[in-house]
């Protein structure tokens, strides 16, 4: 699509929201008294495959729950049962049994760029009228962030407004493809939300689908782009690389001895420019491979070798 053409757009939204689905679940915690009190809970979800029933959504939303109700875009409601989780990219997947689900259409999250319009669409409280929508564009990719539950990676970050209840729902394209899918777990964001690009969310999926486990290779650490820019204020050797800004407990990179400050420059001697860079050479690798990784401290060259784990 060319140009904003609003009529089309609102054709393709109304067509997305037929996917979407408002989750209701209900967990059981002890009280002071050690008591198991219920406790209510609510998110949204994403049909994927309608012919099996299965349903994209957060694992944050999901996880632990006793009971899962799931309600559909003409109020249907049938109850639903976790396959499994990705923790580490917050992701479940949810099965359901019924007819006449429609799937939604994905688009590849790879091709997305900063300042394209999407559409963050969430069905919060499973009332009639159908889901909402909130409009925005991509404000950056392959964000890492750190929320209360770990650090999570390649996210992308919108402005388009994100509301608890929307967690689990798609953001999608100008044509109606699901290019990411929201998650409200960020607890500072104020005006930004973040989602979880689809393709990383499919990839998860395959995982809990053929062997029931979505876990990934995990090096444990937060970084960002070096520039020039950044480098000549903070007076670094190097313009470009990943200067490591926060490494995570009993990670790979904490037992390796890799600190914040450091700039990463290799893995396995292929030059790592960017953080995208880092990303993709770690996506590449499995759970228990060894790599080694060069970077600089304080100008001087440091070799780490160490363990891929799985994000705890």
């Amino acid at each position: 699509m060319s140009v904003y053409d609003e009529k089309k757009v609102l054709e393709v939204i109304e067509k997305a929201t037929k996917s979407v689905v408002n989750i209701s679940t209900v967990r059981l915690v002890q009280n002071i008294f050690f008591q198991a009190v219920p406790v209510s809970g609510m998110g949204s979800g994403t049909i994927f495959d309608a012919d099996k029933g299965l349903i994209l959504t957060n694992h944050h939303v999901v996880g632990g729950a006793e009971k899962i109700n799931v309600t559909l875009y003409n109020n249907q409601v049938i109850q639903g049962t976790i396959v499994g989780s990705c923790v580490a990219r917050d992701i479940a997947v949810v099965k359901v049994k019924a007819d006449h689900l429609q799937s939604a259409d994905f688009g590849d999250s790879d091709k997305l760029k900063v300042g394209q319009r999407v559409f963050a669409i969430g069905n919060p409280f499973g009332l009639s009228g159908g889901p909402t929508v909130t409009s925005g564009v991509v404000s950056a990719i392959n964000r890492t962030i750190q929320s209360d539950r770990g650090l999570i990676e390649n996210l992308v970050q919108t402005d388009a407004a994100i509301n608890p209840g929307n967690s689990g729902g798609p953001l999608v394209d100008l044509e109606g493809r699901i290019i990411a899918i929201s998650t409200a777990i960020i607890p500072f964001a104020q005006g930004i939300g973040f989602a979880i690009p689809i393709n990383s969310a499919k990839a998860c999926t395959t995982d809990l689908l053929t062997e029931g486990s979505g876990k990934r290779p995990w090096l444990g650490v937060v970084g960002l782009t070096l520039t020039e820019e950044i480098a000549r204020y903070y007076g670094f050797p190097v313009g470009h690389g990943v200067l490591v800004t926060k490494v995570a407990g009993g990670s790979p990179a904490e037992y390796a001895g890799m600190t914040e400050g450091d700039i990463i420059l290799e893995v396995d001697n292929r030059e790592t420019r960017s953080i995208e860079d880092l990303v993709q050479e770690i996506r590449k690798r499995q759970i228990g491979d060894q790599i080694r990784v060069f970077a600089l401290r304080n100008g001087k060259e440091h070799f780490f070798e160490l363990k891929l784990k799985g994000m705890p």
